[in-house]
């Protein structure tokens, strides 16, 4: 199914909409950052040989830790002015002369150093110095950050917060990205109601779109929530065919099992491939997969039972999507962790059941507790899954994980 993934073309967006999507193009920048030689912190621009050896150990003392003894423990420097950040009138500084400088102003021709306030009596019309420092101290450089010609957010970079502010302070508004794969959810099923109707003798609520569409959007994607589809085979055709234009996935839920699952597949066939099948896993072992449309838009087809259909998105759909967002790494992490009671499985199957993973304070080793009891007896629960925080991933070959064993557990970290 990796193979089917389909990556939206890259557009072109505003830097502020551009967070969590991966980069499609090399940003070179035009301009050095800084632009300008700057004051690194609020003090006097000096000429460092005016200052330097004043005052006692440190910046201004020679390698073996002493104050040059011929030059005075402080001086008196008169100062020229105040230089503001965003100045844009040229100074020039002259010889034994200093000015008193704001964080970011630029520096004074000739100036090589900034004096930090605290090595100063803060004179406004004088500034007595008491400590000196060398060249290029508390000074940002002209291209310190980033030279011209400098890469400075690379394509197949996912933009965070970081690469926001650097592409802002190169003055990029818009950058090139690979967009979120739109995804269109849909459920079937004549027993359907939504939320905003109260559900009739036999009715029950539709679960699985807004569950699948929130799950599709903690993937990354951009989804489109179609919500209850009439499984009359002209409009459900219609329906479809309609999401296949403007999606890179299709999910429908409640189209694998009975006899209405049929006639869904039935109308499916006529729009690609589709192929519904038994797969060594549970819960949601029958599932359906197929390739619709001129495009040949991957479709999935997941159970009825919300349960089943959230794992089979988890295991099947989010890893696509993932990968259509150009993530490197698709699965969710997978970390060992001691069983703190029995799992039970089902031999044959590879299981992923709902747990609670928590971490030893003591030892740093992960535990796991699993919900839901036995296999079959509440694999429908929702609540169960809810509380869950991983799925606990039991090999085909077990029918069960005894207490104090380890086993692999896919944590399902929150976004946000």
């Amino acid at each position: 199914m990796a193979a089917a993934a389909v990556a939206p073309r890259p557009v072109r967006v505003a830097i502020a909409e551009a967070q969590g999507l991966m980069c499609a193009e090399e940003v070179v920048t035009e301009r050095p950052l800084p632009g300008f030689d700057q004051a690194a912190i609020d003090g006097y621009a000096v000429r460092s040989v005016d200052v330097l050896g004043i005052g006692g150990a440190g910046d201004g003392a020679d390698e073996d830790g002493d104050r040059d003894q011929s030059r005075p423990a402080e001086i008196s420097l008169p100062v020229m002015g105040l230089i503001e950040a965003g100045s844009r009138t040229p100074s020039r500084l002259q010889p034994r002369q200093a000015a008193r400088v704001q964080t970011g102003a630029p520096m004074p021709t000739l100036a090589d150093a900034v004096l930090p306030l605290r090595w100063t009596d803060g004179g406004d019309s004088r500034v007595r110095v008491l400590r000196g420092v060398r060249s290029g101290a508390y000074v940002r450089r002209t291209g310190d950050d980033v030279q011209p010609g400098d890469v400075a957010v690379r394509a197949g970079t996912i933009i965070g917060a970081a690469q926001v502010g650097l592409l802002a302070a190169v003055g990029r508004e818009r950058v090139l990205v690979h967009p979120r794969p739109r995804v269109s959810v849909m459920s079937v099923g004549g027993e359907l109601v939504d939320i905003s109707r109260t559900p009739g003798n036999g009715q029950v609520y539709d679960v699985n779109s807004y569950a699948l569409a929130a799950a599709g959007r903690d993937a990354g994607a951009e989804v489109n929530r179609v919500g209850i589809v009439p499984t009359d085979p002209k409009q459900l055709r219609e329906v479809v065919e309609g999401q296949l234009s403007r999606s890179e996935v299709v999910v429908i839920a409640g189209a694998v099992g009975g006899a209405a699952a049929e006639g869904v597949r039935a109308v499916l066939s006529q729009l690609g491939d589709m192929e519904v099948t038994r797969i060594a896993m549970h819960p949601g072992s029958v599932q359906g997969f197929g390739q619709l449309g001129p495009d040949r838009v991957p479709a999935f087809l997941l159970p009825a039972n919300p349960v089943s259909a959230l794992v089979v998105f988890e295991v099947m759909v989010r890893p696509l999507i993932r990968l259509s967002l150009g993530k490197r790494q698709a699965m969710r992490r997978i970390v060992p962790a001691r069983a703190l009671s029995p799992i039970s499985s089902v031999t044959g199957r590879k299981g992923f059941l709902r747990g609670q993973l928590m971490r030893d304070q003591d030892t740093g080793e992960y535990l796991v507790q699993a919900l839901g009891g036995a296999p079959g007896a509440s694999s429908h629960l929702l609540a169960t899954l809810a509380e869950a925080n991983c799925l606990v991933i039991v090999p085909s070959e077990a029918e069960q994980v005894r207490t104090g064993e380890v086993v692999d557990v896919a944590f399902l970290a929150q976004r946000g």
